[in-house]
Formats: structure tokens, C-alpha cells, sequence
């Protein structure tokens, strides 16, 4: 945590905690002067006649330093915010900044959920902690040793009282701290779950409709949420404790200190020795209770510590996890004559590490051409697709994009090359030309028009009020499944990129659009290769090339004639979805 804070504190925030800094001791300054004006106003009224002049001078000190007190308690609670806003905002940039640099195994790794809840609700544990804590960790410790330096000259009974009652709070601080401590572990990591729980039943609202399974997602969401309130219940009612035991040590204190007064009061010889100990006594009283009261500030920064420093912990986790997806440095794509556009050579993978997913996939794609891949669900299409955009590495084996490793390629270089429209389609909120030219710093309404018209998408768009300027909800829920994924093709068309890949973008359309879709990318768009993974043969049967993965394998590699004859995997998808007259 502290790591945290010497790093991403800025300059200015360092000026910020000397200022605060400053002003806490200028504050602690005038609370452990009033007493001072307390004894003396005492002893004038029990030692002599009291005039009006005395009260107005000593009570008129009193409330100028009492003024100036909360004055400077104000002053540095404004720095201490600024500086707490200051390093929350600059610590939330460097975790998003990281978390958008993680590779699919990072975000695989923490999980979406668990990011998400680093990057929010611990950061604002941390921010709370250093509006806080600037404040009480100055002003505790020199309260408390101010105080003491005050007292010492003080009768020693009292001074023993008051070591006696920190050293209660001090002792009983320790032993609930290291009590509810291990629970402050368990509430991020439940917090997760939680997050988790709350992610999926909202996201995943239409299928638990579907299925008529509210109640079980409520029981799963209430047993998450169960633990989450048992686990602070407990912590809370442990630091719960420490009020009651500091009012009591307090109260305690104060009644010691007055018993003993009486004692030494009523032993002392003349009347002047009697007034100089009530006076004592009184302002003794005040001290004694600063001192209380510094611990008690400590004990805050205690009961904020612990969830603090797991904060930090889980923090520090993201922002010190490198991805394994590192850029390389070749700045330009090379073209050269004869040389496959995309070529994978004996490559595997597996997300554990091992060649689970795919293995020994060799296979090349030229200029123009249009290479299809299909098979069963889970065989490792996807992955091959990942392995392309270089979202994951390959364990063994090379995957090269115009004869040159994508490990070698500046990666910006290296997707400024390649469309994509994933599987899954994904948009997001704003309107349908900002979604269609995504990552184009200027956008060309025409372009967005063309990319719209190939992929089909101009009819309904032209329909609707604002055309491409109608807006998009968060994820596309004002979409239908085949408009959505329609304007993700449209996407990948507006790209123009020299390597088009549809991950199964053709399955929400029916044959009609499919075909007329796959035409238009043909036509406009001729000299890009284009890799399409699809299960219906009608999307695939005239690509130039088809490889069919099986067990993570190509068993065949051909056109579609060819595969007909010679490989059976695909002559038996093909048969399960067209006739032979039809084939």
C-alpha cells in the first residue's frame, strides 16, 4: 500500500501533505494551549476575587484558539481531500491503463469481475484511507507526545492512571485487530463473488426468464450475499468493541484523576497549595483526555488499516502483472511476391499451457483468397482465430502474417492489418456511425454508409429516425441478434484491412443476407483475404480453401469437392445439413 502511495502521489499532492502537515501541528498547537488559559482562569477564581477583566481575557483566548483550531482542522481536511481525490484519480487510470493492456490470459487470470471491483471499490478504500489517514496520522502522534511533554511535570499518580488507561486501549486494539483482521482478507475476495453473482443474473437476464430460474439464481445470489453480511457483521461488531472500551477508559480516567486530586487536595498544607493542585488537577484533566484522545485517532487509522492494506495488496497484484503478449518492433508490414498472407506452421496451443486446444495446425492462405474453417463446437476454431489477432500466444510452432512472426510485430501495426467480427457481438453505446468506424479518429460518414450497404445493414438503418446517427444502447440491447451482427460485420468492413476475419458472424443470418453479405465483401473488397469460421457448409462450400478441425486437429484440407471425397468428418457435417443432390 505504501508502495502505492510513494509511487502515484504527484509533486503537487506532496506540497498538499506539508501543507497538511503543517497545519495539523498548528492546530494541535492551539488545542494544547487552551488548557493553559483553563488554569489560569481556575486559579484566579479560587484563589482570589475573580474580575470581569480576568474571565474576558482568559475566556477571549480560549475562543481565538479555538477559532484558529477548527479553522486549521478545516484548511487541512481541504488538502487532505484533494490529495486523497488526487491519488484515487491517478491510481484508477494507472489500473484501467493496465487492465486494457492485459492479453486474454491476464483478464482470464483475475477475471472480469474481480477487475472491476480492484479498480472501484478498492481504490476507493485507499482514497478514504489517505483522507483520512493525513489527518490523523500527523495529528495523533504529535497530540499524543505534545500532551505527554505537558503532564510529565505533573503529580506522578495521575501519570501512572493515564499509562494505565492507553495501555488498556493500546492492549485491546491489538487483540481485536488481530482477531478481525483475517476477515478483511475474505470481504475483497467476497466482494468479488458478489460482483460476480450480480454480473451474471443481469447480463444473463433473458435466460434465467427463459428458464424460469429466478429463484435459483436468488438463492445463489443470497448465499454470496449471506456471506458477504456474516463476514462484516463480524468484523463490525468486533471494532464495535472499541468505543464502549475507550468511553469507559475515558470516563474512567477522568473520575481517577479527580479521586486523586481530592487525595492529594486534601493532604496539601495552605490554601495556596490546595489552589495550585485544583488547578493542576483541572488542566491535567484536559491533557490526560488529548492523550486518550490521540490513541483514539490511532485506534481509526487502526480499524481502516486492515482492509486498506488488502486493497492495496489486490491492487498492487494488476498493476505489478506483466502481460505475456509483449509488442514486438517490426513498424510496417512487409508485401512481398509469393509469400501467404497468413500461414501457421505446426503450431499449438492450450489455455493451461499445454497443446490442449490445438495442435500441429499448419495451413497458408494467399492475397484474394478466402480460407473457411469448421467443425465441431469446441474443436479450437476460436482459438485459431485468437491466435491470429495474437490475443494469445502460440506454445509451439509459428503463425506468421505476410512471411513475418506476429510476435514481431508492433501489435498496433499488427491489428491495424486485421478486421475482426467476433463471435459474439459486440457494441457499444453511442450511435451506429460511431460503432461502425470504431477506432477511427476520423470517421467518413460515405465509408460508414458503403460498410453498411455490404454488410446489409443500410435497410433497417435507413429506417430509423437518425439513421447512422440513431442511437445504440449499452451492448446493443435496442438490436435484434442479426442487426447487431450486421453492424459488427459492417465494422470489420469499414476496416478495410488487409486480413478480414468472421468468427461465425454469418449464423444470426439467414441464407439470403448470408449470401448476398459474402458477395459484397467479394466484390468491394477482392483483394483482402478473408478467413470465415462458420458450421452451416452453405457459408463455407465455395471458399478457396476449407480446413476441418476435429479434436483440436485439420483432418482435412481442400475445397469443398474435394473434401466431399476425401474426408469423412466433413462429407458427415455436410450430409447432416444438405442432401447429397443438394451437395
Amino acid at each position: 500500500m505504501f508502495r502505492l502511495l510513494g509511487k502515484y502521489l504527484k509533486p503537487l499532492d506532496w506540497v498538499y501533505i506539508v501543507l497538511c502537515a503543517g497545519f495539523v501541528c498548528a492546530q494541535v498547537y492551539f488545542d494544547v494551549t487552551m488548557p493553559e488559559y483553563t488554569q489560569r482562569l481556575m486559579t484566579e477564581v479560587v484563589g482570589s476575587e475573580i474580575s470581569m477583566d480576568v474571565v474576558w481575557k482568559n475566556g477571549g483566548f480560549m475562543l481565538l484558539y479555538a477559532f484558529c483550531s477548527t479553522a486549521c482542522s478545516v484548511v487541512c481536511g481541504f488538502f487532505a481531500a484533494r490529495t486523497a481525490a488526487n491519488f484515487a484519480k491517478t491510481l484508477r487510470k494507472a489500473m484501467f491503463d493496465r487492465v486494457t493492456s492485459f492479453s486474454a490470459a491476464e483478464i482470464n487470470k483475475f477475471g472480469s469481475s474481480s477487475l472491476i471491483t480492484r479498480t472501484t471499490n478498492d481504490v476507493v478504500q485507499m482514497q478514504t484511507f489517505v483522507a483520512l489517514g493525513l489527518q490523523l496520522l500527523i495529528k495523533a502522534p504529535v497530540l499524543a507526545v505534545w500532551s505527554i511533554c505537558k503532564i510529565s511535570s505533573a503529580a506522578m499518580e495521575w501519570t501512572v492512571a493515564t499509562a494505565i488507561a492507553v495501555g488498556v486501549i493500546v492492549v485491546s486494539v491489538a487483540i481485536l485487530v488481530a482477531v478481525c483482521y483475517p476477515k478483511f482478507r475474505n470481504i475483497q475476495k467476497l466482494t468479488d463473488n458478489l460482483n460476480t453473482a450480480t454480473r451474471e443474473s443481469i447480463t444473463g437476464v433473458r435466460v434465467v426468464r427463459a428458464f424460469n430460474a429466478e429463484s435459483f439464481q436468488s438463492e445463489r445470489f443470497e448465499k454470496v450475499n449471506e456471506s458477504v453480511m456474516r463476514t462484516n457483521l463480524f468484523t463490525s461488531r468486533g471494532l464495535g468493541l472499541l468505543m464502549p472500551i475507550m468511553t469507559v477508559c475515558m470516563n474512567g480516567l477522568t473520575l481517577v484523576v479527580y479521586f486523586i486530586g481530592a487525595l492529594l487536595i486534601n493532604d496539601a498544607v495552605g490554601m495556596p497549595q490546595k489552589v495550585e493542585l485544583f488547578g493542576n488537577m483541572t488542566v491535567f484533566t484536559q491533557y490526560a483526555l488529548q492523550v486518550v484522545m490521540a490513541f483514539m485517532l490511532l485506534i481509526m487509522i487502526f480499524m481502516m488499516l486492515p482492509r486498506c492494506l488488502v486493497s492495496g495488496r489486490r491492487i498492487r497484484d494488476v498493476l505489478v502483472t506483466h502481460r505475456s503478449v509483449r509488442s514486438g518492433i517490426v513498424k510496417e508490414v512487409p508485401h512481398a511476391d509469393g509469400v501467404p498472407v497468413l500461414e501457421f506452421r505446426n503450431v499449438s496451443f492450450g489455455y493451461d499451457g499445454n497443446d490442449s486446444a490445438v495442435s500441429d495446425i499448419s495451413f497458408s492462405v494467399g492475397r484474394g483468397e478466402t480460407i473457411a474453417f469448421i467443425g465441431a463446437t469446441g474443436s479450437g476454431k476460436t482459438t485459431l482465430v485468437n491466435l491470429m489477432e495474437r490475443f494469445y500466444d502460440a506454445t509451439r510452432g509459428e503463425v506468421l502474417f505476410n512471411g513475418v512472426n506476429v510476435k514481431d510485430y508492433d501489435e498496433e501495426v499488427l491489428r491495424n492489418a486485421i478486421a475482426l467480427a467476433p463471435q459474439r457481438a459486440v457494441l457499444f453505446k453511442g450511435d451506429i456511425a460511431g460503432n461502425v468506424a470504431f477506432g477511427d479518429e476520423n470517421p467518413d460518414d460515405e465509408r460508414v454508409v458503403v460498410a453498411l450497404e455490404t454488410a446489409c445493414a443500410a435497410e433497417f438503418v435507413s429506417g430509423l429516425e437518425n439513421t447512422i446517427r440513431a442511437e445504440v444502447a449499452q451492448d446493443g440491447t435496442n438490436f435484434s441478434g442479426g442487426q447487431k451482427q450486421r453492424l459488427s460485420i459492417a465494422r470489420a468492413v469499414y476496416k478495410n484491412a488487409e486480413l478480414m476475419i468472421f468468427d461465425d458472424t454469418f449464423s444470426a443470418l439467414d441464407y439470403k443476407t448470408d449470401l448476398k453479405v459474402r458477395n459484397n465483401i467479394r466484390e468491394r473488397h477482392g483483394d483482402a483475404t478473408v478467413v470465415i469460421v462458420a458450421q452451416r457448409i452453405g457459408t463455407i462450400m465455395n471458399a478457396d480453401k476449407i480446413a476441418v478441425i476435429d479434436g483440436g486437429k485439420i483432418v482435412g484440407l481442400g475445397t469443398h469437392k474435394e473434401l466431399l471425397e476425401n474426408c469423412a468428418v466433413y462429407k458427415e457435417i455436410a450430409l447432416s445439413q444438405l442432401s447429397e443432390e443438394e451437395l
